[in-house]
């Protein structure tokens, strides 16, 4: 393949490759393509001329442009013809009824030029095989002798013009060493434009995993320190959250004390919202106290020695004070009133 002559696309300049590609080799280039078509040009003009410079067809053919060339670098099939004149060669169309007339089977040609919507390109034989040289593609496409027909029918139902080349084509280097050896293509080549966007697609991609690659950079020890980081603040969470849970149950047993004790201190008639005075406090104790010393002594049967205490009212509060807690005092206190309550309840009952 790398002994084939193939000129890739540049602008519109498809004839120029086009008849390179044929000859296998830069014999045409773009100033001598355009030279032909004003010699094309200027022979039309002679001939307009002979009906007259002054008629209405010369002075409409001036204002038109030229039909051989164009700025773009297009060029007419009156310009190939007679750049392959130089060598012998000539064109006949391909489905005219004057060669199809002549039934010849295409594998017997020796190269095609084909056109359609102002693009040119060449299908040639080089030694023993048959190559697609389109300048629109990457490289020399392969085409084997039995898909040749088909190739040539799908080209004309698209659309495209196909001219045979007669007349002997110049020698050229790959044709003579694919005259001894047979070449094999793996992969059919792009179009020009596939393989750009391709190109792009794939350096484009490039450095995306480029910029991937230049952030995670020296951030693996970053990851690291996130993780721990995080980690520490999911623990310290939990710790904030345990605390709160456990002031939460404090103030909630608090509270719920607080409203146990309101709610006994409603009940009773004694308290009635009011806080008990130490005083009031101390002189109820003592009342509780002589009252539980006298119904233990009912209690007691005759003879059985009781117990009586060695201390007076005043050392049994100091003991008591010292012993009992504040909640343990109020709480003797509340029972006393309860049971002055239903004391009270029984004698009414009674009368």
């Amino acid at each position: 393949m790398e002994s084939i002559f193939h000129e890739k696309q540049e602008g519109s300049l498809c004839a120029q490759h086009c008849l390179n590609n044929l000859l296998q080799g830069e014999y045409f280039s773009p100033v001598e393509l355009s030279s032909i078509a004003h010699q094309l040009d200027e022979e039309e003009r002679m001939r307009m001329a002979e009906g007259g410079v002054t008629s209405e067809d010369y002075r409409t053919f001036l204002q038109q442009p030229s039909g051989n060339m164009d700025d773009s670098g297009f060029f007419s099939i009156q310009v190939i013809s007679n750049a392959l004149k130089v060598w012998g060669l000539e064109l006949i169309l391909f489905n005219s009824p004057e060669y199809q007339r002549l039934r010849i089977d295409p594998i017997n040609e020796r190269s095609f030029i084909c056109n359609y919507k102002e693009h040119w390109f060449t299908v040639r034989k080089l030694g023993k095989q048959w190559f697609n040289l389109n300048s629109l593609l990457t490289g020399p496409e392969l085409i084997s002798d039995t898909y040749l027909a088909l190739f040539l029918a799908q080209l004309q139902q698209e659309g495209y013009s196909i001219f045979v080349v007669k007349g002997d084509l110049p020698d050229c280097e790959a044709d003579q060493l694919l005259q001894m050896v047979r070449v094999q293509q793996m992969h059919r080549p792009k179009l020009i434009g596939e393989e750009l966007a391709q190109l792009k697609e794939q350096r484009v991609q490039k450095t995306d995993l480029e910029h991937v690659l230049e952030a995670n950079d020296g951030s693996g020890t970053l990851d690291a320190d996130e993780e721990d980081l995080q980690r520490a603040l999911a623990l310290s969470r939990q710790e904030i959250d345990l605390e709160d849970e456990e002031a939460d149950l404090r103030r909630a047993i608090q509270l719920s004390m607080q409203g146990t004790s309101r709610n006994i201190c409603q009940d009773s008639p004694q308290t009635s919202g009011t806080h008990l005075t130490s005083e009031e406090l101390r002189k109820r104790r003592e009342a509780y106290f002589e009252k539980q010393q006298q119904q233990q002594q009912q209690q007691d049967p005759p003879g059985h020695p009781c117990e009586k205490p060695n201390t007076s009212s005043g050392a049994l509060d100091s003991d008591l004070g010292d012993a009992m807690s504040e909640e343990d005092m109020l709480q003797a206190a509340v029972t006393m009133s309860l049971e002055t309550v239903r004391s009270n309840f029984k004698t009414e009952g009674k009368k």
